[in-house]
């Protein structure tokens, strides 16, 4: 695994984060450093999702990026799905594909290259993933992205949700953002790197609140809404779109 320095350096102009060629050589890295339990995170994705994997469905990665989560759903689900990984970076896209080739992995899955501000199908959806994706997406489209899933799922299907969000006043901001730095310093990186990739992120990553993106999965008409991850300012929730146990 490469190890992420893009932000090693003192650069005279930041520029907006990116996920191109540089990015995706070292995401698995940047995953492991930057998000807080990320192995636990993955494991309980992948319990969930194996849970409403249903025959004859789609498991749906949008920002699927090197394809970690999809290859772990994939291995940890015995029914036959389809898995389809959704990303708007061809590099990462190409990454996600070697991983899978890499692994001889024999179910069928696609690899489609989207941005999802501009929309998305989903069809015949028993598990979608959105793993700190839906925060890059533009606030004005959130709404259709999260609509469009809702309607492209089964009806026992799920949608598994895992962002950064904002604290519910700027103390608490604050305070979940320091802890989260020193997180970050703990896994090896520099004062010099954690302040160069937050300016980087600055225009592209928009958090919103925990009761704002419960909201958004609310008004999309989702009957159950819960969180099952927390720590400081990342929370996984997981939506279901009908009463799941009640109809098994």
């Amino acid at each position: 695994m490469n190890k992420d320095n893009i932000f090693a350096d003192k650069k005279d102009r930041m520029s907006d984060f990116n996920y191109g060629k540089e990015t995706a050589s070292v995401f698995d890295d940047m995953l492991e450093r930057s998000v807080p339990f990320y192995k636990e995170i993955q494991r309980m994705i992948c319990e969930i999702a194996g849970d409403f994997a249903a025959d004859g469905t789609n498991i749906y990665d949008l920002g699927c990026s090197t394809g970690i989560t999809l290859f772990n759903i994939y291995n940890a689900t015995k029914k036959d799905v389809r898995y389809i990984g959704v990303d708007y970076s061809q590099d990462m896209l190409d990454k996600c594909r070697a991983r899978f080739s890499e692994n001889n992995l024999t179910k069928e899955y696609s690899l489609i290259c989207a941005d999802l501000n501009n929309g998305v199908t989903i069809t015949n959806a028993s598990v979608v993933v959105l793993n700190l994706t839906l925060q890059f997406v533009r606030p004005l489209h959130r709404d259709q992205v999260i609509r469009n899933i809702y309607n492209g799922l089964c009806e026992n299907g799920c949608l598994i949700l895992i962002e950064k969000v904002l604290g519910n006043n700027s103390d608490f901001n604050r305070m979940f953002i320091k802890y989260y730095y020193e997180m970050k310093k703990r896994n090896g990186y520099t004062e010099l790197e954690i302040s160069q990739k937050r300016e980087a992120l600055e225009n592209i990553l928009i958090p919103y609140r925990l009761d704002e993106n419960t909201d958004l999965l609310e008004k999309a008409g989702f009957a159950h809404c819960d969180t099952f991850f927390k720590w400081y300012n990342f929370c996984g929730q997981v939506a279901l779109k009908s009463s799941f146990y009640s109809q098994k």
